[in-house]
C-alpha cells in the first residue's frame, strides 16, 4: 500500500471515530447554571460536544445555543435515582459546534 493510500485510510478513519464529549451536570450546582455552561462551551473543542444533564428542561439555554452558533439534541429521562424523590426526570442536551 503507497504512503498516500494509508494517509486516506487513516484521515477515513478518524472521520468515523465519535469526537470527545464531555459531561457538564448542573442538577448539583448552587444558583443559576448559565456560567458554568458558557464555560464548558468556550472549552470545547471544534468537534467536540458537551452533554448537559439537568433537572429540568434548558429552554431559555436553546436562542443563546442557536445565536452562538451551536446546535443540540434535548431527549428526557427518567430518573432511575430512588434517593431523589423530588424530580423523576432528567433532562439530557447534546451540545455540538454547527
Amino acid at each position: 500500500m503507497s504512503q498516500n493510500q494509508n494517509s486516506d485510510q487513516n484521515r477515513n478513519q478518524n472521520e468515523n471515530q465519535p469526537s470527545s464529549e464531555q459531561l457538564l451536570d448542573v442538577r448539583t450546582i448552587d444558583g443559576p447554571p448559565f456560567g458554568d455552561i458558557m464555560s464548558a462551551l468556550g472549552s470545547l473543542d471544534d468537534d467536540g460536544q458537551l452533554r448537559l444533564v439537568a433537572g429540568f428542561e434548558p429552554k431559555p439555554l436553546y436562542e443563546v445555543l442557536e445565536a452562538r452558533g451551536f446546535t443540540y439534541e434535548t431527549e428526557c429521562r427518567e430518573r432511575t435515582d430512588e434517593d431523589n424523590d423530588d424530580d423523576d426526570e432528567e433532562w439530557h442536551v447534546l451540545i455540538e459546534t454547527a
